[in-house]
């Protein structure tokens, strides 16, 4: 998979666009900056975009290629991210260091989505937030029908909302939605497709 995303990120035009994913873009709007981590963060549109707004970020991806974009992105728009190339395996963050996590379209290996989010929840700090974009198991028919919206073609690294109950324990939800939804997002996200949308709150235990 690697190769995969260095391939299509090595591409001059930004694969999935440079501006934020709307949804992300909308609940930022509604938090306070702080510290917050980008997994699979790609070609950084949605990191630099939060950069901007005045969050510290962090981000992390297998492709060096997806990180060049991310940093050519925030030198033209004149912002700063801590992008790593790494695997979740080797991963340097720390219990409780950030206030939100932004999932947007992070689709993992099926064996090991539910490990990477699980993961993923211990570095967000009690009151965090984590919030969560991308296809639904429904998307398949949707794919299959228009290539051109983009998505996994195995349905077990799509999403539902009882994997996302499952993996985000314990989590006040704030949002948890299946929605038939239209995408313009660069090169390989057009079209009509189903997402999933979460917005959870972590519970102090």
């Amino acid at each position: 998979m690697q190769d995969f995303w260095d391939n299509r990120y090595r591409q001059e035009a930004f694969a999935y666009g440079e501006t934020p994913n709307l949804f992300l873009k909308a609940a930022l709007e509604d938090l306070a900056p702080g510290n917050i981590l980008f997994p699979a963060e790609g070609e950084g549109r949605n990191a630099v975009y939060a950069a901007q707004k005045g969050w510290n970020v962090a981000a992390f991806d297998q492709s060096a290629e997806g990180k060049k974009k991310a940093q050519l992105l925030a030198q033209r728009l004149g912002v700063a991210i801590d992008y790593l190339v790494n695997s979740f395996q080797d991963l340097p963050y720390t219990e409780g260091q950030f206030e939100a996590i932004g999932l947007i379209y992070a689709h993992f290996p099926a064996e090991r989505k539910s490990e990477f989010h699980q993961q993923l929840a211990t570095y967000l700090k009690p009151g965090g937030i984590v919030i969560f974009e991308a296809f639904s198991k429904k998307h398949l028919e949707y794919v299959t029908r228009d290539e051109r919206v983009g998505g996994p073609r195995d349905i077990h690294m799509l999403f539902s909302a009882e994997e996302i109950q499952h993996d985000f324990q314990p989590f006040e939800i704030l949002l948890l939605e299946e929605k038939v939804i239209e995408l313009q997002e660069g090169l390989h996200h057009n079209g009509t497709g189903s997402v999933l949308r979460f917005i959870g709150r972590k519970l102090k235990t």
